[in-house]
């Protein structure tokens, strides 16, 4: 037993925390769906994200074994998923600094003739 944190029977933490990683899934799950539906919008916004997430309560105690692989799973997931995000926010980025150097550029000379004989 850990000072300071109260013990605990393993189905009570497991549940607590089976309820930790689903909130995470379901985040993760929601920023995947944005990178698939290609809305440039959705996705900028996941990357201007100012919301931190916070550990659980310390009295919540480590994840509980039968949950382990579980959580595993769940970072490889959720650092894939950041990996795409920060590719995509980064490739759109590069877009738009090029459409705005070929949209605003300077306008190129116009060849202008002028007839002398008349």
């Amino acid at each position: 037993m850990t000072p300071g944190r109260p013990s605990s029977t393993g189905g009570e933490a497991s549940r607590d925390w089976a309820t930790v990683l689903d909130e995470l899934e379901g985040e993760v799950l929601a920023a995947e769906s944005s990178l698939r539906s290609d809305r440039d919008d959705e996705i900028a916004a996941w990357g201007r994200r100012a919301e931190d997430w916070i550990p659980p309560s310390p009295a919540l105690g480590p994840v509980p074994e039968d949950l382990r692989e579980r959580a595993a799973r769940l970072l490889q997931h959720q650092l894939a998923v950041a990996e795409e995000l920060v590719e995509r926010i980064i490739q759109s980025r590069r877009q738009r600094d090029v459409a705005a150097r070929m949209s605003y550029g300077p306008p190129r000379p116009v060849a202008s003739y002028i007839d002398r004989a008349l």
